[in-house]
Parts: structure tokens; sequence; C-alpha cells
């Protein structure tokens, strides 16, 4: 049994070739023996915040794909705290969801930045022993996530630069293409 803790990171493995998942770095928001919630850190969209969400005033809040599961919802991360009633810490800095009327209270307001919050559409979940599963064979690699690493605006060079960090078998496939008959 592997030893997922919220708060963690995923990275895929190269083999993973599944088109939502490949390169992905995921956020393990929650995890329990029955389900696990993530969102993917690093699949930006072109989309900003105030194009889907009604009066918010013009604002750089880029939004990312969270994961394939309920794409018409809107989550969030953040490094506020308290400041936002109703939030979760799934690690010491690093909160998730929360009261959205204050989030858009505190954007009208500017009172917030890209830097404090990120948005994301949907989010990836699994059920009951899939997660273990997949890590079992070899789909994801856990990785201990310092705080820094959630809250940057990403895209796939952050899974690139991860699995450098990993053992040399795995770090030669850094630049892989999405097609290496294209190579």
């Amino acid at each position: 049994m592997t030893n997922i803790k919220k708060g963690q990171l995923l990275i895929s493995k190269p083999s993973f070739t599944e088109s939502t998942f490949y390169k992905s770095v995921i956020l393990i928001l929650y995890h329990d023996i029955k389900e696990s919630i993530g969102l993917i850190l690093n699949q930006p969209t072109n989309i900003k915040l105030n194009e889907i969400i009604n009066g918010l005033p013009l604002n750089n809040f880029q939004v990312y794909l969270g994961g394939p599961v309920e794409n018409n919802t809107i989550h969030f991360i953040h490094t506020l705290g308290k400041i936002i009633p109703q939030t979760k810490e799934i690690k010491k800095g690093v909160y998730w969801g929360g009261n959205f009327d204050t989030v858009k209270e505190l954007i009208t307001q500017k009172k917030i930045s890209a830097n404090d919050i990120r948005f994301f559409i949907g989010y990836t979940g699994w059920g009951e022993n899939q997660l273990n599963n997949e890590i079992n064979n070899n789909s994801w690699i856990i990785h201990k996530d310092d705080t820094k690493i959630c809250m940057q605006n990403s895209n796939d060079k952050l899974w690139s630069k991860l699995i450098k960090t990993k053992n040399r078998k795995l770090a030669i496939w850094a630049n892989i293409p999405r097609d290496p008959s294209m190579n």
C-alpha cells in the first residue's frame, strides 16, 4: 500500500500517455481510503478568470485545467488562509477552496494578486484504491513538494524540471516530445 498524503505531488511517469495526464504534475488535495482528489498544476489555459465569472473586473488570474472531472466547476488553491472563510489547509501555507463570494470581493477590491491564488477548471479524482493501484502500476511518482511549486504559474516545463530530480533513468525523458516520431 502506498503512503499518499494531501499536499504531496504526483508526477506522471514518461510512459503515461493518456492525453489529460501526459507530463502532468498533480497536487493531492484530499486522500482517504474511499477517494482521492487533486488538481493538475501545469496545464494552463488561455482563459482569464474574468472571462468565465460574471461581475469580475479585468484581471490577470489565469485559469488552469485542474482535471477531467466536473470541468464546469472552478476550484482554487491559495496562501490566504483564514482570510477566506471555509478554506481547508492542505499543507503548511497552502489552502484549498473556501467562500468564493469572499474571493470575488477581494479580487474586486484588488486585495489579492495572482501570486496569492490559482484557479482551475475541473479536478482530478480517483475512486477507492484506484490511485494506489495506479501508483503500484508505475503510472505516478510521489514527490514531496515545497509550497513554492504549488503556487507558481507553470506549464509542461514543471514536469521536466521535476522528472530531472528523479533517478537518471527517468531524467532522460525530460525533453521527450508528445509524439516521439516527430523528433
